[in-house]
């Protein structure tokens, strides 16, 4: 028996991405932010690990979901413009990305756009 997932009409789904695989004019999405702490800090722990290997947590980004526009790629850095227009770098190291489907995501931005294109008029 297979099963089906069936989305509802207007519905997708934002699909993990690789960082070789990101292009300009991508758009993207923070999904998961990995931290990195030093294994002395985790004394309770009943496996033992080495004091010069970190440990690595992932968590939820407090910006996940605010879509970019990926301008350049040079990994492990993608730069990516926020809707208002500043441009920044992302190290895929330590965020993990999604790539959001192209109509969806152009839809976002230009929503998102919208407030600061009315202050100028």
């Amino acid at each position: 028996m297979k099963a089906q997932t069936r989305l509802a009409p207007g519905m997708t789904v934002a699909a993990r991405i690789a960082g070789e695989d990101i292009q300009h004019g991508d758009y993207v999405a923070v999904l998961n932010e990995v931290v990195e702490l030093p294994s002395f800090l985790w004394c309770c722990s009943a496996a033992t690990l080495p004091p010069d290997e970190p440990v690595r947590i992932r968590l939820m980004a407090p910006n996940a979901g605010q879509p970019y526009k990926v301008v350049a790629v040079c990994l492990p850095f993608v730069y990516v413009k926020r809707p208002r227009g500043d441009v920044f770098a992302v190290d895929t190291r330590q965020l993990q990305l999604v790539r959001l489907d192209r109509d969806s995501g152009r839809h976002v931005w230009k929503q998102m756009r919208k407030p600061l294109q009315q202050k100028k008029k």
